[in-house]
């Protein structure tokens, strides 16, 4: 019986040996992204029309109805270039009514002249044929001018760019019948900008500018005119953007997207990419910050959103590690491994 408790002994102290203790856990794989710095505000989006600089419609001096229009849209022309002529018989009548009565009062002032010499009229009438006289020479020019103006003559080198009447339409006096733009004057962008928009840009400010005609290519432009009053029919602010040399074809009409940058933002702000937000309620969000491969999750501040990324007023700094791609799944203190670390098979 003695003999079988040392035995029994080494059994009971096998059973309580310690288990081996489980191999650490492999950190997470996870995307991250380096914060950046940008405007501390954010950038004035909207849309534009792309049109030549300093386009022309061209119009009649006087109604009446359109005999020719010899271009089409989308046509080059020379400058002084005839494009579109009025029916001249209506005109050509007043011309020639009012050539005479110029004449005849240029011969009543001569015989009045006369009989003021021989003191056969007084001075008044004399004066009164003189009167006469100057005004039927100045109807005789103001006809002559709107006869010359009777036709449409291309002021410059350029392109047409839309015809808004037809021949043989009946078109009013100023009423546009052809919009025409220089070849020479390059391409801006048109657009309409809300009050507390314009009021943030300044002559010069950069843009950048992004057509659906060409996806993947942003333009770059800088403000050249921004008004000084709204458009009353639509309460917006017109401004116009010049679009630096580009070897892309551009036509006028174009749509395009337009993002401003004010230069008048005072100081740069930490800027770190969407997808690192976690959580967020109002401007207070949270993201998850990785140093010596630890992902530790830190209260941030946001300033605002943009396209260019999240604006951070507090909480992170320039160059600091974020978690975007995996950032909702990890805990606090959470060991990572950046993927882009991750060694090639």
């Amino acid at each position: 019986m003695k003999r079988g408790f040392p035995l029994l002994a080494i059994l009971v102290l096998a059973g309580c040996k310690p288990a081996a203790a489980p191999a650490p856990a492999e950190p997470s794989r996870v995307g991250t992204a380096v914060v950046g710095e940008g405007p501390a505000q954010p950038a004035i989006q909207a849309n534009g029309i792309v049109v030549t600089r300093d386009e022309l419609e061209l119009s009649f001096k006087v109604g009446g109805i359109v005999r020719e229009i010899s271009v089409s849209e989308g046509q080059a022309v020379k400058r002084g270039q005839r494009l579109a002529t009025l029916e001249l018989t209506e005109i050509d009548a007043r011309l020639a009514s009012a050539r005479e009565l110029s004449a005849q009062a240029e011969r009543d002032l001569a015989r009045g002249t006369e009989l003021r010499t021989d003191k056969l009229i007084s001075a008044h009438d004399l004066e009164v044929l003189r009167t006469n006289a100057a005004v039927a020479a100045a109807t005789l020019q103001e006809v002559q001018f709107n006869r010359d103006h009777a036709t449409i003559n291309a002021p410059d080198d350029g392109v047409v760019l839309r015809k808004f009447a037809e021949e043989r339409e009946l078109v009013q006096a100023g009423e546009p019948v052809l919009r025409m733009g220089p070849r020479s004057g390059g391409y801006i962008v048109r657009t309409g900008l809300s009050d507390r928009d314009v009021v943030k840009l300044r002559l010069g400010d950069p843009a950048s500018i992004s057509l659906d005609a060409w996806p993947g290519r942003i333009l770059k432009g800088k403000v050249i005119e921004i008004p000084g009053a709204a458009d009353p029919s639509n309460g917006l602010f017109p401004a116009e953007i010049a679009i630096e040399a580009t070897e892309l074809r551009l036509v006028s009409g174009l749509v395009v997207r337009l993002r401003l940058t004010p230069a008048s933002s005072s100081g740069r702000l930490p800027y770190a990419p969407v997808a690192a937000i976690v959580e967020a309620d109002g401007n207070q969000a949270a993201v998850f910050v990785v140093s010596d491969g630890v992902a530790k999750r830190r209260a941030v501040q946001v300033a605002f959103i943009d396209t260019a990324g999240v604006a951070i007023a507090s909480g992170l700094a320039v160059g600091e590690t974020v978690v975007t791609d995996g950032a909702l799944y990890l805990a606090d203190g959470e060991r990572v491994r950046k993927a882009e670390d991750t060694a090639a098979p």
